[in-house]
């Protein structure tokens, strides 16, 4: 059974960064396709990065702020947010497919088959 359970959330000011986790346990990050999404309140699941052994893309919106990296003997997933927005406010989610196609999808689409919880970030103005 595949579990993700995401962390580092909290809230900053605008220009602020914070670094977040997803510890995944029955799947390994170094294989198949991860993501991070989020999503804010009236707004659907919107996609920021995906990555798999051989590419990674950013959403426009992130491209240079972000940086997803991943600790293989600590099978867990990283996101970098750098230079926060008031816009980049969201519950952020970590996603998993052992289907490496998923990230080929541009704009990045939520076909995902595991989950996590999810963190919220809040970035005031």
């Amino acid at each position: 059974q595949v579990q993700l359970a995401e962390s580092g959330g909290g809230s900053v000011q605008a220009g602020g960064s914070l670094r977040l986790s997803c510890a995944a346990s029955g799947f390994s990050v170094s294989t198949g396709c991860m993501g991070w999404f989020r999503q804010s309140p009236g707004k659907e699941r919107e996609g920021v990065v995906t990555t798999e052994p051989k590419r990674t893309y950013y959403a426009p919106s992130v491209r240079g702020r972000f940086t997803v990296s991943q600790d293989n003997a600590e099978n867990t997933l990283y996101l970098q947010m750098d230079s926060l927005k008031p816009e980049d406010t969201a519950v952020y989610y970590c996603a998993a497919d052992p289907n490496r196609s998923r990230c080929w999808n541009t704009p990045i689409r939520p076909v995902f088959s595991n989950w996590g919880q999810g963190t919220q970030v809040t970035v005031s103005s």
